[in-house]
């Protein structure tokens, strides 16, 4: 992998990546692939709109279909006729998510199956093993998250416990295919834990650093400051990436404090609930007002979908509860998140990501701005 920062302005950096199947512009945001699929989207649609990298995850992929039909397939690429960048997470959030479904050891963690019940356990030799059968282009080590208001001891111990499942995730990493490997860095809302994971992580030594632990119940204003306790510590030369963010303003300030990749289910699942993102803030097209609005969701897109259907059609979808609502929404939305990017990625070249950033926040001041 190179990693080149081709334009910077302040902190905010505009980078290429360049990986096995492909190259990568940052500033990113990847679409949410859960189960091998974006939900309600077709992986043509994906690259329509020009997306380069989605994330996939290890737990989900495992339970189903499972490694020996992904090996089958030659990978998750060929398995979903995604000819792009794949991400893959290790399984770490889903030690979180599904806590009453686990039982963390030393050297792995208990999952009892969420589909059938059976038991497994995950430990970082096997994340690695079911990531190279997704044949990931990034892969995560395996890490422990915890929720924003665990007691200190806990946020200690989980990242203690990540440091040690990250050595060993290493160790069992294999750089087939020139395949990387992303450290992560943890510690809560805790500068001094934040520094201390990060410092330790880079000794062992990655292809890349993410920041784990957030978008967990902190709000904006601490995770912009957990930001300012970690991103100091992060090599310059290596890419950053904040993992399961997160809504538009978060991705402008993360931007601003020199983050380069993000990912967030946000646009999907907001699309799939009938809310749109629009350059002039969000609508829930759920809303009776616009039971008989022939206005798009958004006039000023150049998107052709955007433009094309009226909010009183969108709305009928969503009462009739017709999928094809869903499947536009989810479209408008990673269409919005995609353009987003683009603007971010031009403003640091042209030198101007404060006035930028600051036009975003003034369409973004209401919940809802029609």
């Amino acid at each position: 992998m190179t990693f080149e920062i081709k334009k910077t302005d302040g902190k905010a950096r505009n980078c290429i990546l360049n990986l096995p199947n492909g190259f990568v512009e940052t500033p990113v945001f990847m679409p949410v692939g859960t189960q091998g699929t974006v939900k309600a989207m077709f992986t043509e649609k994906l690259d329509e709109i020009g997306f380069k990298i989605i994330l996939a995850n290890t737990y989900h992929m495992f339970l189903r279909p499972g490694c020996e039909v992904l090996d089958n397939f030659g990978g998750l690429n060929n398995f979903m006729q995604w000819d792009k960048p794949l991400l893959t997470d290790s399984g770490g959030f889903q030690i979180m998510s599904l806590s009453k479904l686990t039982k963390i050891e030393n050297d792995g963690v208990y999952f009892k199956s969420h589909i059938d019940g059976k038991r497994f356990f995950l430990t970082p030799k096997l994340s690695m093993d079911i990531q190279n059968s997704i044949g990931s282009d990034i892969q995560m080590v395996l890490d422990q998250c915890v929720e924003y208001n665990t007691d200190e001891e806990k946020i200690k111990n989980a990242m203690s416990l990540s440091l040690k499942w990250a050595e060993l995730s290493k160790k069992s990493f294999s750089k087939k295919n020139k395949r990387k490997l992303f450290g992560i860095v943890q510690g809560g809302i805790n500068p001094d834990l934040r520094k201390h994971s990060a410092e330790e992580t880079i000794k062992i030594g990655f292809d890349g650093y993410a920041i784990g632990g957030l978008a967990v119940g902190e709000g904006h204003k601490l995770m912009v400051q957990t930001l300012d306790n970690t991103i100091p510590f992060l090599p310059k030369n290596k890419p950053r990436y904040l993992m399961g963010v997160g809504t538009p303003l978060d991705l402008v300030e993360s931007v601003r404090r020199g983050v380069d990749m993000f990912d967030c289910v946000m646009p999907t699942r907001a699309g799939r609930h009938g809310l749109a993102y629009t350059c002039n803030g969000n609508i829930n097209i759920r809303n009776s007002k616009y039971s008989n609005d022939n206005k798009p969701i958004d006039p000023y897109s150049k998107c052709p979908i955007t433009s094309k259907y009226s909010r009183a059609y969108l709305h009928h979808l969503f009462k009739a509860k017709e999928l094809l609502g869903s499947m536009i929404l989810t479209y408008i939305n990673l269409r919005y998140y995609d353009d987003l990017m683009i603007k971010l990625r031009k403003a640091i070249r042209d030198q101007k990501y404060d006035e930028i950033a600051n036009q975003i926040y003034e369409k973004w001041d209401k919940k809802e701005n029609i």
